[in-house]
């Protein structure tokens, strides 16, 4: 596997919770809001109402079950492929955990599926921040398949449609933005890793013809979010 390569000095912001917004406190003035509180609060009615109807048809209950399982084994996977990218890989040990057993399985397909591709990785759990607007933490930078991209590790109940993940990509080119802000890169690729909870395999990626419509959609979302604030 590729070793890291720091050509850019990362550092690392504190994140604070405020009213259930998350923020991160960065050397450029007052702490910024993260981009997934960004999209969260913006997301279209139609999303917000999809997701509601889907409460309601399983039960309260059962939807916080299903939610909490995968964000716990979301969690665990992105955990176990950090090690991968810090080169730690082998020491990581599930034990008898079922959740950390079903991540530790999603997250080989993950390494079995990128391992090759991935020729560079400048930095993981890398934070990001576009100067007084917002701030993220990209899950892998670097070269992927000979291009400077930004790499996001998804974890899914199930395998999803391109058009289900759009604030994927926007996502992505809030990362990029900021990395292209702050160390004067010029990144306009994004890949999604996906894995569903079955070890379905799933690549979504973004070349830069996309990634321009992308940016718009991002800039869309972000002044609607300052508009509401």
């Amino acid at each position: 596997m590729p070793k890291i390569i720091s050509p850019y000095p990362y550092q690392e912001f504190k994140r604070t919770s405020v009213d259930g917004k998350r923020l991160y406190q960065n050397p450029w003035g007052d702490p910024v809001p993260s981009v997934t509180t960004i999209l969260s609060d913006t997301q279209p009615a139609e999303k917000r109402q999809a997701l509601a109807n889907w409460r309601k048809r399983v039960g309260t209950e059962e939807a916080q079950r299903i939610t909490t399982t995968a964000a716990n084994r979301g969690t665990v996977m992105h955990n176990i492929l950090e090690h991968w990218a810090l080169g730690e890989y082998e020491t990581y040990n599930p034990g008898n955990n079922i959740v950390h057993q079903q991540a530790k399985a999603m997250a080989q397909v993950v390494v079995d599926n990128i391992e090759n591709d991935v020729d560079e990785i400048w930095g993981t759990e890398v934070n990001l921040v576009a100067k007084e607007l917002y701030a993220g933490t990209t899950d892998l930078v670097g070269v992927y398949k000979g291009e400077a991209t930004i790499m996001d590790f998804k974890q899914t109940n199930k395998p999803k449609k391109r058009e289900w993940i759009d604030d994927y990509f926007l996502q992505g080119a809030a990362y990029a933005n900021a990395h292209n802000e702050m160390y004067g890169t010029d990144i306009s690729r994004i890949a999604i890793f996906m894995c569903s909870g079955d070890c379905q395999w799933q690549l979504f990626e973004s070349d830069p013809e996309d990634f321009k419509d992308w940016e718009i959609k991002w800039a869309q979302r972000l002044e609607k979010f300052y508009r509401l604030s």
